[in-house]
């Protein structure tokens, strides 16, 4: 979900929702407010020199997934607000206060997110509004957020596990409309940990909402249960959306599949507006 990063001073955080509450990688926290070229060690010697901190990092911090540099799903220790800010004790450093502020309003909002999820994805289109995004691009990401959370309900429901089976169909589903699996794509365009979807043009975005759908209506209509039923939903709904993509491509002449990112574009129109 577009949600999975949030920015504090130029600097990506890896958050996930668990237990209905944002926990943040204990890591991307210490490298911004450190800038340490080594940030496994500097945690070390964190818990070293502070016991109470060290007996207790079991309870401040819980393995969740994130998503990794190479772009595949990995355990990571995570904390919640209420432990970071016991992390943050430990660490001296200026940004410590600005970035209290800054993580007590991340917390704050998403409570209030919970009671009002309007308010989610307002904050979502203001946010790529921020960066640039025209406002018909955010409307098809948001809609293609929204495509997403149903199907993967639909996965869940049918008796898919969350995590390796999720990426697994996913990659069937973007095999079989574009040519790519997920990697595959952010390599092509010069990806790390950026998110893919959110370097995707219009009809990208379009395809892969179209592939998505489609899975979700053949697993329904076929009623596929378990991993390996979903499996031949996802190939067959990622197969309507990739025949749709190559027609489009014969009659229009142009690739829909792009080397193209968010980066590189918007890099490109700052060049323009000081010629």
């Amino acid at each position: 979900m577009g949600h999975e990063l949030i920015v504090f001073e130029g600097s990506n955080i890896r958050r996930t929702l668990h237990n209905n509450e944002w926990w943040f990688c204990v890591n991307d926290i210490v490298q911004v407010l450190t800038d340490s070229s080594d940030v496994q060690q500097y945690i070390k010697r964190m818990r070293n020199r502070d016991a109470e901190l060290n007996s207790n990092w079991g309870t401040n911090c819980t393995p969740l997934e994130l998503i990794a540099d190479d772009g595949k799903k990995r355990k990571m220790q995570c904390a919640n607000v209420e432990g970071l800010f016991r992390i943050i004790q430990s660490i001296p450093s200026k940004k410590a206060e600005p970035f209290k502020r800054w993580l007590a309003k991340v917390g704050y909002e998403r409570v209030q997110e919970i009671e009002n999820p309007e308010l989610a994805q307002q904050r979502m289109r203001e946010l790529y509004k921020a960066k640039g995004y025209s406002d018909a691009w955010i409307e098809k990401r948001v809609r293609g957020i929204a495509v997403r959370d149903e199907l993967t309900d639909e996965w869940k429901n049918r008796g898919v596990k969350d995590g390796r089976e999720y990426s697994i169909l996913t990659a069937e589903i973007s095999k079989a409309t574009f040519g790519l699996t997920p990697s595959e794509y952010k390599d092509l365009k010069g990806l790390k940990r950026e998110n893919l979807r959110d370097h995707m043009t219009d009809l990208e975005l379009i395809f892969t909402m179209l592939g998505e759908a489609s899975t979700k209506e053949i697993a329904q209509n076929t009623d596929a249960q378990g991993f390996n039923k979903n499996q031949i939903a996802a190939k067959e709904g990622g197969k309507i959306a990739g025949d749709a993509r190559k027609q489009l491509e014969i009659k229009s002449g142009q690739k829909v599949v792009s080397k193209g990112n968010y980066l590189t574009q918007k890099q490109a129109k700052q060049i323009e507006s000081k010629e």
